[in-house]
């Protein structure tokens, strides 16, 4: 009894889920999909009801939580997070198929959401993840192996705040036009230029000013150079989190390339900063 009342709490808990995600959807393809899977959920809990006799609560903060998290991050990461944990429900489900038959239905209707939510794509953020991913990666690699090398070829904190700072300022404008007239010309997947820019530039400079932050409030270089690093490794982390739950794709694969790349022009950037600071003889 008490499993089949956790059972009755997720599906009218979901249901809720997918009716306001619903709501917010633009599409009317993803709208008629998340209404569908909420008309599921909800006959899901009628069924446990009528073996439990019992009204269950929907988990509140579990609503608010995916709601807020598809208004932050977008539609299909919330859904794709919310079905990663389809297959436990299944398997809790497939120990209740001896005694009651028809939950056989019920594991078809959960694998079949799934399915469905696979065809979510028809989502603005997604569409310009490309820009995204550009602006970002190319940050990460450059902004890191600049830090690293004026840390040891500068050796003042500030001052390589705000040469790092203008550097990025000026490379995020760079990558925000090399993007808008790339996708103006190859106009792939009906991408608006401007925007595709913005989302470019925009993330470009954000981890900037991420990168930079430890020369501002600390005045040890290394102590500075190592945050720098940390926070460069928590964008990583959490960038291919995103993606790898909103595309499917190997979280740990992407983490350890662009770990490799970041970090690897770095240390080639860093080794740079002390051979030119031995032979330019630079005095800070």
């Amino acid at each position: 009894m008490e499993e089949i009342l956790i059972f009755q709490k997720k599906e009218i808990t979901d249901r809720q889920i997918y009716l306001n995600l619903a709501r917010l959807s633009k599409d009317p393809e993803n709208k008629k999909i998340l209404t569908k899977i909420a008309r599921d959920e909800d006959r899901h809990y009628d069924f446990w009801k009528t073996h439990s006799q019992k009204n269950v609560k929907p988990d509140l903060f579990k609503i608010n939580f995916y709601t807020s998290l598809a208004r932050i991050l977008g539609l299909v990461f919330a859904v794709k997070l919310m079905e990663m944990g389809e297959e436990n429900a299944q398997n809790a489900y497939a120990k209740f198929v001896k005694k009651f038959p028809h939950v056989k239905e019920l594991i078809s209707d959960e694998n079949k959401h799934q399915l469905k939510t696979i065809t979510l794509i028809h989502e603005q953020f997604l569409k310009y993840a490309g820009s995204l991913v550009l602006g970002l990666n190319d940050a990460l690699v450059e902004l890191t192996g600049v830090l690293a090398g004026l840390t040891f070829a500068l050796q003042n904190a500030q001052l390589i705040a705000v040469a790092g700072f203008i550097t990025g300022f000026a490379a995020s404008l760079s990558m925000a036009a090399s993007e808008y007239l790339s996708t103006k010309t190859e106009n792939i997947n009906n991408k608006n230029a401007l925007r595709a820019s913005f989302y470019t530039g925009a993330i470009y400079l954000i981890v900037v000013l991420l990168l930079i932050s430890p020369y501002l409030f600390l005045s040890n270089i290394y102590l500075s150079l190592f945050f720098t690093l940390l926070i460069g490794f928590a964008v990583i982390v959490v960038f291919c989190y995103y993606v790898s739950v909103a595309r499917g794709t190997s979280f740990k694969k992407q983490v350890l390339e662009m770990s490799l790349i970041s970090f690897g022009v770095a240390l080639i950037s860093f080794t740079l900063g002390l051979i030119l600071r031995s032979f330019v003889k630079i005095d800070v």
